[in-house]
């Protein structure tokens, strides 16, 4: 048995089109996420989804008893997946994530998921923080256009300079071939 997991994170209905928080390239980068979860269960490596809840008020996604909540039907949860809530970007803070993953002698961690420049980015690098050793797998990520300074900063620009700043620091990116 490997100690490679993979980590699936929020690929949820908000995020897609008619969803309260669309992300750009949100369908394209869960397709790349279906074919690397569907390599780990034939794999047959754990594969934890994650799946974000906001309940902090004044949440505008994510909702509680909402379907924008629900993780997306085209990456479904199925048997032997670990399923994991969260209530903050971080995938570890205050859940049973670090638990589980010691619990099955995890060391190593592939990663996929939304929003590249927040849950992404904040699971990665507290997952290299906590020790192990993380794979990013870029084109199954998906952001979105932000705005600083009054100047817009596109989705593209957003995802590039993320995983950019993610690389070889606290993981290694790549793309799914």
């Amino acid at each position: 048995m490997s100690n490679r997991a993979l980590i699936v994170v929020d690929i949820q209905n908000d995020y897609f089109p008619g969803g309260a928080n669309e992300l750009v390239g949100s369908t394209e980068a869960a397709a790349v996420a279906v074919e690397v979860k569907r390599h780990f269960k034939e794999s047959g490596l754990p594969v934890f989804m994650i799946q974000h809840v906001s309940i902090r008020p004044g949440a505008t996604f994510f909702l509680p008893n909402t379907n924008g909540v629900e993780i997306h039907e085209s990456i479904a949860v199925e048997d032997g997946d670990h399923l994991v809530v969260k209530h903050y970007p971080n995938s570890f803070r205050e859940t049973n994530l670090l638990e589980l993953l010691k619990t099955l002698e995890i060391s190593e961690l592939t990663v996929v998921g939304m929003m590249t420049h927040m849950c992404i980015d904040t699971t990665v690098r507290a997952a290299s923080d906590l020790g192990f050793k993380v794979e990013l797998i870029g084109n199954a990520c998906a952001t979105k256009d932000l705005e600083y300074g009054g100047r817009k900063v596109a989705a593209t620009d957003v995802h590039a300079s993320f995983l950019a700043a993610i690389d070889g620091s606290f993981a290694t990116v790549r793309d799914w071939e």
